[in-house]
């Protein structure tokens, strides 16, 4: 198999001596496309999970006696367990074998889904989204390094992109509208008992179709690198939400702990060399800024249209559809095909200012705007845009890595996508609440000046975006290489 830059991590000089990655299949072999499929579908339960529940929570709230204060536990124990996990879930996977963790990944996020949607009280639902968060750190990582290590030529990595690039982009308008018809028609609880079944087909199919050499990795885990790194996202979650600057310090110095750290240790929990790389510190920075700006939307959207609008739980899902068709065209039609033709920041940059022209027409809604005229093209300018941004980046990201690393290395663009949106998210919140409680007029006017005010800056969040992917991500076209056999 020809490979397009592995074993070339920078800084590295022991890539020649690295232990083979898990290979799914000689290039010749039908059934890597064939796990791509069932990777896919572990991809796309972790995406539908980050929203598909949103919808359920007014009802899961009501029948458990949650507090209006503690509802929002349900969300945050996912992202930030996932977040704050996903170094260490990349570098297990690097140490028990990508095959393995995968398994074991799929495994534990299924029945953590099972406890939670069994949940007898408030108490157990938000433990097992956290343990739900904890198994989506070891699983994400491995589902994107699969795919880095076995597919290197340009058109087939462009193709796999693809694929994984458009779940990512489209899985949490999916959950969305599935969380809707399962929550009307249904109950909230087969919000999370829908991850059974797709966990046992990804299962099933990752047993059979991901084969081949599931090397393991040699090494300890940082479990200290880890604690430091975990406790200090937390804390700056927690000071984007509360406005402590004490506590934002407090988690800046975790983290500066954590490179320190980093640096002497014999064994990283994150080998700095990864980020030394411009280019692929660039995609992270990238991707982290993306999700920054854009995942406030979601949650503007969602309230907009069930407070101010009036929709019910299954109209709000579907309302949230254009933004799936496009994101899978934009995946489809453009990322995949140019992706092997031109430089990645030639389709990050148009993304990222797609994006951003998305989020500045969502500032021009009203109480009485209607849907077809600002809500319609806004959703398929932020599907279209985030998608042509993300699959490039997602490539760039992982692309040069020792294939021993490629767990890590996935790892952290995943990391960077919770923690982005985790923290976006609570900035934005904050600041549409701020505009909203300074805003003199009727109560449904506040609401929506607060959502206009806050995507204004989600919306130059994601201009900064494009800007970093101007000015670092200065990798050439992919180089085509002849296949054989």
């Amino acid at each position: 198999m020809n490979s397009e830059g592995a074993g070339s991590a920078s800084g590295s000089g022991s890539a020649r001596s690295a232990v083979p990655a898990l290979q799914i299949a000689p290039r010749q072999d039908s059934r890597r496309w064939l796990a791509l499929a069932f990777i896919a579908v572990a991809q796309l339960m972790i995406a539908l999970d980050a929203t598909i529940v949103n919808i359920a929570l007014p009802s899961a709230q009501r029948a458990l006696g949650a507090s209006d204060a503690d509802r929002q536990w349900v969300i945050t124990a996912y992202t930030l367990s996932f977040g704050g996990l996903l170094l260490l879930g990349g570098r297990v996977a690097d140490l028990l074998g990508r095959k393995r963790a995968f398994l074991i990944g799929l495994a534990g996020f299924a029945l953590a889904s099972v406890v939670g949607g069994s949940a007898p009280n408030f108490e157990v639902l938000v433990a097992s989204r956290a343990v739900q968060g904890a198994f989506a750190a070891l699983l994400a990582p491995t589902a994107l390094s699969l795919l880095a290590v076995a597919f290197t030529e340009p058109k087939e990595r462009a193709t796999a992109f693809a694929v994984y690039g458009s779940i990512a982009g489209s899985g949490a308008a999916i959950g969305m509208l599935l969380g809707g018809v399962l929550t009307q028609y249904f109950s909230w609880r087969w919000c999370l008992y829908v991850n059974l079944p797709i966990a046992l087909a990804a299962g099933v199919g990752g047993w059979v179709y991901v084969s081949g050499s599931d090397a393991r990795g040699r090494g300890s885990l940082d479990l200290l690198g880890a604690a430091l790194a975990g406790a200090g996202l937390v804390a700056i979650a927690y000071a984007s939400s509360s406005q402590s600057a004490l506590l934002f310090a407090a988690g800046g110095a975790l983290l500066g702990l954590f490179v320190v750290r980093e640096s002497r240790t014999t064994a990283p929990l994150l080998p700095l060399h990864i980020l030394a790389d411009r280019v692929r510190a660039g995609a992270y920075i990238s991707v982290g800024l993306a999700l920054a700006g854009m995942f406030g939307a979601y949650l503007f959207l969602t309230y907009y249209l069930q407070a101010v609008l009036h929709y019910s739980p299954l109209q709000a899902g579907a309302a949230f559809l254009p933004i799936t068709v496009g994101s899978q065209s934009a995946s489809w039609l453009i990322a995949r095909r140019l992706m092997p033709r031109v430089p990645p920041r030639a389709l990050m940059v148009p993304g990222a200012l797609v994006t951003a022209a998305g989020l500045a027409l969502l500032t021009q809604l009203h109480v009485d705007s209607g849907y077809a005229t600002v809500v319609l093209p806004a959703e398929l300018l932020l599907g279209a845009g985030l998608s042509t941004m993300m699959v490039p980046a997602f490539s760039t990201a992982t692309r040069g890595v020792e294939p021993r690393q490629a767990g890590v290395a996935s790892a952290v663009v995943n990391a960077t996508q919770q923690v982005g949106a985790s923290l976006g998210t609570a900035v934005l919140n904050s600041i549409a609440v701020a505009a909203t409680a300074a805003f003199v007029g009727p109560r449904p006017v506040a609401i929506v000046h607060g959502f206009a005010q806050a995507t204004a800056v989600g919306a130059g969040i994601m201009l900064v975006a494009g800007l970093v992917a101007a000015v670092l991500i200065n990798a050439p076209r992919p180089q085509f290489r002849p296949t054989t056999g």
